[in-house]
């Protein structure tokens, strides 16, 4: 456990850096006709990307108008300190804690015509394991449902569950979007939807990866 100095002072330095890092990345999107026709269509939309890609993932879609689903537990205050600044809006839980009030944020949000980005294998994973919560929340607020992921060239992956992927300093970021789509209701159209919400998550991986060749540098 961090001292509450430690706390603070990561809290205080960790922003800036992150800002002063990710600034420098060079980031090339795939399928950016797929972000125009969801984010230019006047619709709340709910941004999926799996939690290893969280980083340039929200450093591309920062002061958009998204508001991002960040968990209540100690290492969630760093990261919502980091969204806060660069402008985003903020609904706090998990699937671990928290989750059905954070479900309940994400719903007004979107109905109130917010777009709220989620990771459906958040927080704790496993990773790469769709949880339903995401498309729920799209279905039951009319919602429609996009998936992104991104990939760093030279990178560094955390040794956590979900092998967050870092770019270092001046990195290729390749920023990748899959098919978007618009879930029903009722447990039929939410299975649907699961399937859906999957397939778009693995076409983006398929986009933003690198061709071989030329392996990213993991730690």
């Amino acid at each position: 456990m961090l001292t509450r100095v430690g706390q603070r002072t990561i809290e205080r330095v960790g922003p800036p850096l992150l800002r002063a890092v990710a600034g420098t990345w060079r980031t090339e999107v795939i399928g950016a006709e797929r972000w125009l026709a969801v984010s230019e269509s006047g619709r709340p939309f709910v941004l999926l990307c799996w939690h290893e890609a969280l980083l340039p993932v929200i450093w591309h879609h920062r002061h958009r108008g998204i508001s991002a689903m960040i968990s209540e537990a100690q290492d969630g205050e760093y990261l919502a300190g980091f969204v806060r600044s660069i402008g985003y809006g903020l609904v706090r839980g998990s699937s671990s804690r928290g989750a059905s009030r954070a479900l309940r944020g994400a719903i007004q949000a979107l109905r109130a015509g917010q777009s709220v980005g989620l990771t459906p294998d958040g927080p704790r994973g496993p990773r790469r394991v769709f949880k339903p919560g995401a498309v729920a929340a799209a279905g039951l607020s009319g919602a429609t449902v996009l998936a992104v992921h991104a990939e760093a060239k030279p990178s560094w992956r955390a040794h956590s569950w979900d092998r967050t992927i870092v770019p270092v300093p001046f990195a290729r970021v390749r920023l990748a979007y899959g098919p978007w789509f618009s879930p029903g209701r009722g447990q039929s159209a939410r299975e649907e939807a699961i399937f859906h919400g999957r397939y778009a998550l693995e076409e983006a991986v398929r986009l933003a990866t690198f061709p071989a060749g030329g392996a990213t540098p993991t730690g």
